[in-house]
């Protein structure tokens, strides 16, 4: 018997950024910083916080990700679900303070055998994010 998160990928993406655990973390979890670089949501870092992301629709999708904040650790690490287009996953993100600044990891688990599109689009998607957050951060 297969266990279900042995049949599932996971994307996991690293930058080292030269600032501090608290501004990436405002980057992260506040608006107006976390509509700039990923996309508009209604976003609370609270445990249990319901809501959505919002991407331009197009004629196959929507542009709603529904989801749902599952861990909060203040500058060290924040956990959600992203289920969008009948991928139900989970977005952990966690901050490591280095003596260059932080370890910032963006980890995205859930990915089934069969979602390889998914897979390959968050992969391109999460690149083009995280650049983004790094050239804000200086900002922020």
């Amino acid at each position: 018997m297969t266990n279900a998160a042995e049949a599932t990928r996971t994307l996991v993406i690293e930058r080292v950024v030269p600032h501090a655990p608290e501004k990436v973390w405002r980057a992260l979890t506040q608006t107006p910083s976390l509509d700039d670089w990923m996309l508009k949501s209604d976003f609370q870092a609270v445990v249990g916080h319901k809501f959505n992301f919002r991407s331009e629709p197009n004629p196959h999708w929507d542009g709603v990700i529904e989801s749902e904040v599952l861990a909060v650790e203040p500058h060290r690490e924040l956990v959600y679900r992203w289920n969008a287009l009948g991928l139900e996953s989970v977005v952990t993100w966690t901050l490591t303070p280095t003596a260059e600044g932080t370890t910032l990891r963006m980890e995205h688990a859930g990915f089934a055998p069969d979602q390889t599109y998914a897979y390959e689009g968050a992969k391109a998607g999460w690149g083009r994010m995280l650049d983004t957050l790094v050239a804000l951060l200086p900002r922020v």
